[in-house]
């Protein structure tokens, strides 16, 4: 006995409302590039105070802080590329 084959795919008409949660969506991701530019800003300051006063304990903490707010960006920034990849490489198994 043979399981039928199933063939779903997203589609952008299917539901009311996808275009306004598209809108949404980028509105997002504007918002969190901007978060990520001021958590830059933040741990760059951070960073120099720990340095200039001789912490380390606050410098290294300004250190992730620029890590982590910049990491937050590239995948803020890869969003829509990571989505696609994994759609496509999912849809590619049989």
């Amino acid at each position: 006995m043979a399981l039928p084959a199933i063939d779903i795919r997203p589609n952008s008409s299917g539901l009311p409302g996808i275009q306004a949660l598209s809108e949404i969506v980028g509105a997002l991701l504007t918002f969190g590039l901007v978060a990520s530019v001021a958590g830059v800003a933040l741990s760059a300051i951070t960073w120099a105070i720990g340095s200039n006063s001789s912490n380390p304990h606050l410098a290294g903490r300004g250190k992730t802080g620029v890590i982590v707010a910049a990491a937050a960006a590239m995948l803020i920034g890869a969003a829509n590329t990571l989505v696609t990849f994994f759609t496509n490489a999912g849809a590619s198994i049989r």
